[in-house]
């Protein structure tokens, strides 16, 4: 199982950004998608998740300006990021929670994270 998102740069403050991820593999199937986020000197954080059902859940400092949505069809998310303040300057992650086949034909659960993707906003 693999993650591979894109987005992300340098935006001003009020600015927008979008990022993509997409998870590809041998996918039977997918419970949830998400992206977290970690900044300079501090612990990993949920941002926003979504499930197979279309369920999202927003972390409440981005609630009403961060918007997540899924194509199944497509295994992808996306993250629409409005009304950027400083304090959502970090590195953003993307995380997948699914259930894939291995090597030996064997159906196993896979909580997968792609490479991070540098968010920073600034003047």
């Amino acid at each position: 199982v693999q993650l591979q998102a894109s987005g992300g740069g340098l935006v001003q403050p009020g600015g927008s950004l979008r990022l993509s991820c997409a998870v590809s593999g041998r996918i039977i199937r997918i419970h949830a998608m998400g992206w977290y986020r970690q900044a300079q000197g501090k612990q990993r954080e949920l941002v926003a998740s979504i499930t197979s059902g279309g369920s999202t859940t927003y972390a409440d400092s981005v609630n009403g300006r961060f918007t997540i949505s899924g194509d199944n069809g497509k295994n992808t998310i996306d993250l629409i990021m409005n009304s950027l303040k400083p304090e959502d300057t970090a590195v953003y992650y993307c995380n997948a929670d699914v259930v894939a086949l291995n090597g030996a034909e064997n159906m196993v659960a896979y909580y997968a994270w792609g490479q991070g993707t540098q968010v920073t906003v600034s003047s």
